[in-house]
């Protein structure tokens, strides 16, 4: 029975196997080969700040500014528009649209600076 077992481990590594040594007698590990970084805590940190500006988009600006902005940074589905192709839409100048744009990511800055307490200039 004991042979069976551990011929089932036969094939199983574990990340802090050895895989040779140096001249030296320093050890080279199968973690430092294959090693990754964790990135799971900034991913949903990420997605988290992503799901907060969604929303700060639909409630803290106008239907038009909202819009705008979706279609500017490619928001929900959206393809990323340049200024010239939302005037277009809209039927009104590309500087229209900066103004429109930079008005609107302000009252963003602002909500976000509200929830998190914190200034851009940190």
């Amino acid at each position: 029975m004991y042979f069976r077992s551990q011929r089932k481990l036969q094939g199983e590594v574990s990340l802090s196997d050895t895989i040779e040594t140096d001249t030296d007698g320093d050890s080279l590990y199968l973690l430092d080969v294959v090693g990754m970084d964790d990135t799971m805590l900034s991913d949903l940190q990420e997605k988290e700040t992503c799901r907060l500006v969604h929303r700060l988009v639909g409630e803290c600006l106008t239907e038009r500014e909202a819009d705008i902005i979706r279609r500017r940074y490619g928001l929900e589905g959206h393809l990323p528009q340049t200024q010239k192709q939302v005037a277009a839409v809209y039927g009104i100048s590309r500087s229209y649209v900066s103004r429109i744009e930079k008005k609107a990511l302000g009252k963003l800055e602002r909500a976000l600076e509200a929830i998190w307490g914190t200034t851009s200039d940190q």
